[in-house]
């Protein structure tokens, strides 16, 4: 094990007879006989990890194990003593202490604690990296986390329009986070204090949807007993999101959009109007321009709630960005479940980044929570990943070939990375045309062109 290891004990002869043995198990040493040097030595390098004896002339065991944690917190000690006791071993734990080791010292049981000690230390390191990555990768809002360039862009956007009234449409996948997004907008923006209702257009009837947003009068049907403001009102100063917008009826497009231009509705069964002041945040995985021109959307809402638009970019996109969130699932999760998992290993981190998430952030999520509650390690393995992720294996579109009459012409190629992309993204055209870099008029063209 490439592992460097501080020796401390007021015997030389020992010191040089631990140096040589745990070179042979691996470990890089230095050594010291006074425990005052030992600490000038810590604060001038780096060490994996220490062993000291118990019983030193100048600062004992237990101290140096104090001093230790208030200077080098984290780094494991291993305490090794000829007087073992309960209460030493205890004394020496609570001072900070990794393990406690009695003499007649066995190199071998001391080389296998050191092994563990500096896997140990390495993890707490590698987490608290991982913190330290998350708590600096969010500029612009706490609750959504992600360091890589795409989500750069989407808090530049957030940044500068937080303060603002106009009206954004957030466009993304399912399970990318448009909602978070969306509340991040109003918990930075001048209504931050007002309400912030959200309402799914997909999930409820138009007559229910109907009553959402504009309200009702009393008597307006058989159940109304009293008056009911719509969300139009309920929210006015603060800010109302429409998710799944792309889902709105068509009959209720025109209502809708008459409320935004005239700033006040008629709720149902009423005589007079209601006045309300808000801010519109929609967001949708549709393509609404596509929808537009297949006589779906209206063209004059889209143009009303379109005004400045954030794309939220899909999870295999973006990165490392799928590891900080992983471990910071891994966290919410343990710490709901009362357990101690402190992190991913290498493999399953591996399988995670090649995984292409088609559920997304949502998908990873889950794949999280069942990971933690199946675990019986401090850090999640690859068993206990669902087994899409464990047996995904990425496809070629172009295999390399030495054989020139295996080569494929530039345009098989384009058509077969088209079909690979549409695969992926589920047939969704808008998202395709985004991974490619395409427009969607370009797209439309090559997948015409290609016969698809």
């Amino acid at each position: 094990m490439d592992a460097k290891i501080l020796i401390i004990d007021d015997d030389q002869d020992m010191c040089e007879l631990l140096e040589r043995r745990l070179r042979e198990w691996g470990f890089q040493s230095k050594w010291k006989n006074s425990s005052k040097e030992a600490l000038q030595l810590l604060l001038a390098e780096n060490f994996d990890a220490v062993v000291t004896d118990l019983n030193m002339s100048d600062i004992n065991g237990i101290d140096f194990c104090k001093r230790v944690e208030e200077n080098r917190p984290g780094l494991p000690v291993v305490v090794i003593t000829a007087f073992g006791s309960m209460e030493t071993a205890i004394a020496a734990i609570r001072a900070g202490a990794y393990d406690f080791i009695t003499k007649p010292l066995d190199v071998e049981t001391l080389a296998l604690t050191l092994e563990r000690a500096v896997r140990h230390h390495s993890l707490k390191e590698e987490v608290k990296h991982l913190r330290d990555v998350v708590a600096l990768s969010t500029p612009f809002d706490d609750k959504i986390i992600g360091a890589s360039t795409a989500m750069k862009k989407v808090y530049h956007l957030l940044e500068r329009m937080a303060d603002k009234q106009t009206s954004v449409l957030i466009v993304g996948e399912t399970g990318t986070g448009k909602e978070l997004v969306a509340r991040a907008l109003h918990r930075r923006g001048r209504r931050r204090d007002k309400p912030f209702v959200a309402v799914n257009c997909a999930a409820l009837p138009e007559h229910l949807l109907e009553n959402e947003f504009f309200g009702h009068a009393k008597g307006a049907f058989t159940d109304a007993r009293s008056a009911k403001p719509g969300i139009l009102v309920q929210a006015s100063g603060g800010t109302v999101f429409l998710d799944e917008i792309g889902e709105l009826p068509l009959k209720l497009q025109p209502k809708l959009l008459r409320a935004l231009q005239e700033r006040c509705v008629r709720p149902v069964g009423g005589t007079s109007e209601v006045s309300f002041d808000i801010r519109l945040v929609t967001a949708t995985n549709r393509d609404l321009e596509e929808d537009v021109q297949q006589k779906r959307f209206r063209a004059d809402l889209l143009y009303r709630i379109n005004v400045v638009q954030i794309n939220v970019p899909q999870l295999s996109s973006r990165g490392n960005d799928i590891l900080l969130l992983a471990q910071h699932f891994i966290e919410v999760f343990a710490k709901k479940t009362n357990r101690n998992i402190e992190g991913l290993t290498s493999s399953a981190a591996k399988k995670l980044l090649s995984y292409f998430w088609p559920g997304n952030v949502r998908e990873l999520q889950n794949c999280m929570e069942r990971a933690v509650a199946l675990t019986e390690y401090e850090r999640i393995i690859v068993d206990d990943l669902p087994e899409r992720i464990r047996n995904y294996r990425t496809s070629h579109v172009v295999e390399a070939s030495s054989d020139p009459s295996k080569l494929q012409a530039m345009h098989e190629v384009e058509r077969r990375y088209i079909l690979k992309v549409l695969d992926v993204v589920g047939g969704n055209k808008a998202h395709a045309a985004r991974v490619l870099g395409f427009d969607r008029r370009t797209l439309y063209r090559k997948l015409k062109q290609y016969g698809m």
